[in-house]
């Protein structure tokens, strides 16, 4: 019934007056017809709607199935009015229903795909591409810089509201406290595990666009305006315990817990047993693409942090862009400073190829002569590679003096990532490191591993090291 009343009341929008030019009805019919559709939609929900009763579940139900009918119809599909985006959004942060939850993170994520915010205009001979923002277009977040500064409780409570720089922390912080707990999962930490999913594929979006728009013009005013470059320079955030945070998030994420996995014996009862047992299976999978999507959110900041070195060299930034340490910087500090989390990054990081250039700035802070860098020009000579890291140790005393500076494990871990780092690019066609094959990878690592343990007879090879050594091992096998 409500679907049907629905769709009366939507043909009944699109009665106007025809007195009208027929651009003027044409922009009449858009606004006004989603006006009325609006309104009809938005009725579905209950006014007070905050009571978690099985009735204002069914409309919410009712709700996202009526905004999925009519904005994402494969004919005549119109887009979402903000409010209409409000109240999915609000849906998805309440996180009370499995259902509701999943339900409403789709739609968002369909909806940011059928309906960009933004598109670039074409370029004339007089001026250059632009960025034209959509008037109706509706953003998850608000991080205008001069706006008023909102305590933890008002974020928090603002489930209909966009997220700030400051709200986006907490949630983060949030994720951190449900990464390292052992209790079940519950419907607001997979909420809450969606939202950031949904939140970084909106950074992602914004950001891949007008990075392609800077690559292309060169014009910084692009970035500067962009929904990262906005968030990493909020003054509401401390900067680097924002991305200690994150640093700590992955690592919990690649490391689940025993009662986080999927049991074979919850899968057989869940039908037998309440919403949890429900819970938990979508969570295993829910908990895994948050890992990547925060892996996704890392590796933007860090071609953020590539483009912004760009402008610094043709001197596009000013003060007012403020100064804020690379990404690569951060992470090799902390990775350096405490060693427990090198591992569960690495393995949770698997970026190929900014995880190469992370642990040739590590082997280069121990093992490479450093060279004078100024710090707008702090990237390693391009003559350095993995490949050439690794004839450190091609004799054993070399070997053995890099692993008194590293520390004997760190460097089995280090020599393992990044041969696997070297093969994923190899096997995705690109340049890998740049000057070695496959087989010479493998020789060097075999090489390296076999000089560490003769220099320290004994060194125990980490199970990470022995499936780096069977993998280069199994590959030339091939090749002889």
């Amino acid at each position: 019934c409500l679907k049907k009343k629905l769709f009366e009341l939507q043909n009944q929008g699109e009665q106007f007056p025809r007195e009208q030019s027929t651009m003027e009805v044409a922009v009449g019919k858009r606004k006004g017809g989603n006006r009325i559709v609006e309104e009809n939609i938005l009725a579905i929900l209950d006014a007070d709607d905050r009571k978690d009763t099985r009735e204002n579940n069914d409309n919410r139900s009712s709700f996202l199935e009526a905004v999925r009918s009519a904005c994402l119809a494969p004919v005549n599909g119109s887009p979402p009015t903000m409010k209409m985006c409000e109240a999915v959004f609000k849906i998805l942060r309440a996180g009370k229903h499995l259902d509701l939850i999943m339900g409403s993170f789709w739609l968002l994520r369909e909806l940011e795909k059928r309906f960009p915010r933004m598109t670039v205009s074409d370029a004339s001979e007089s001026k250059e591409p632009q960025l034209v923002m959509s008037e109706e277009a509706w953003c998850p977040f608000v991080l205008n810089l001069d706006s008023t500064h909102q305590s933890k409780e008002a974020v928090n409570k603002s489930n209909d509201r966009p997220l700030d720089s400051l709200g986006f922390h907490l949630l983060i912080q949030e994720l951190v406290e449900f990464a390292n707990k052992v209790q079940s999962p519950e419907t607001k930490s997979l909420s809450n595990l969606l939202l950031f999913q949904y939140l970084v594929d909106v950074l992602e979006g914004d950001f891949m666009m007008r990075n392609k728009l800077f690559e292309e013009t060169l014009n910084w005013i692009h970035l500067r305006e962009s929904l990262l470059n906005l968030l990493l320079n909020s003054r509401k955030i401390q900067y680097k315990n924002f991305i200690r945070h994150c640093l700590i998030l992955l690592c919990g994420l690649s490391h689940p817990s025993a009662e986080s996995r999927v049991d074979v014996d919850m899968i057989d009862n869940v039908l037998e047993s309440d919403s949890h047992g429900a819970v938990g299976i979508a969570s295993a999978e829910v908990r895994h693409n948050t890992c990547t999507a925060l892996q996704k959110f890392l590796v933007v900041i860090m071609e953020l942090d590539v483009s912004r070195k760009k402008a610094d060299a043709q001197g596009s930034t000013t003060r007012a862009d403020g100064a804020r340490t690379p990404l690569l910087e951060l992470v090799l500090d902390e990775i350096i400073y405490d060693s427990d989390m090198l591992s569960p990054f690495l393995q949770g990081f698997d970026e190929p190829k900014w995880k190469t250039e992370l642990i040739l700035q590590y082997f280069m802070k121990y093992a490479a002569k450093p060279t004078v860098r100024t710090r707008r020009s702090n990237a390693p000579p391009e003559d350095i590679t993995i490949s050439g890291t690794l004839k450190g140790f091609s004799n054993i005393t070399t070997s053995k003096s890099i692993a008194k500076k590293i520390g004997s494990d760190i460097v089995q871990v280090l020599i393992a990532h990044a041969f696997q780092a070297h093969l994923s690019l190899c096997s995705s066609k690109q340049d890998g490191d740049g000057t070695a094959s496959p087989a010479e990878m493998c020789e060097d690592v075999i090489t390296a591993f076999t000089n560490l343990k003769t220099a320290n007879q004994q060194l125990e090879i980490l199970p990470i090291g022995k499936e780096a050594l069977f993998t280069a091992a199994m590959i030339l096998s091939t090749k002889s």
